[in-house]
């Protein structure tokens, strides 16, 4: 159902070493790169993860009440993911442990305020 997922940061260089490194961990790559947009995806299926500076040229802006989740394949891996992140620059969203319906989650903001969740389900 999802396509892609668009976020809007104000230096496209600094926050793309910030994803790549997440998404390293995650084993997405680098599907387009240029010096306004970068995107991501694991494969051609998958949804695919765009950073670009404003198409308007206004400031880039954090959603309020808006949230990316990226899925983890355990917990140690959505520490791990968390743990970068903030070794990376971003702020402390909310620690990694067990949330509503079982996910084990932990919070990040990237540097332009954008809320990303790591989310492990083990029920699954």
């Amino acid at each position: 159902m999802v396509g892609y997922i668009t976020l809007g940061v104000s230096d496209v260089s600094k926050s793309g070493n910030f994803y790549e490194q997440l998404f390293a961990m995650l084993g997405a790559k680098r599907v387009f790169d240029e010096t306004s947009c970068i995107a991501w995806a694991k494969d051609e299926n998958s949804v695919i993860f765009t950073i670009l500076t404003p198409e308007n040229g206004q400031p880039a802006t954090a959603g309020n009440g808006t949230m990316i989740a990226l899925q983890a394949e355990s917990e140690l891996q959505v520490d791990s993911l968390h743990k970068k992140a903030l070794d990376l620059g971003a702020s402390d969203g909310g620690a990694p442990g067990l949330r509503a319906g079982g996910y084990y989650c932990a919070y990040i903001r990237d540097f332009d305020g954008n809320k990303i969740n790591f989310h492990f389900n083990p029920k699954k």
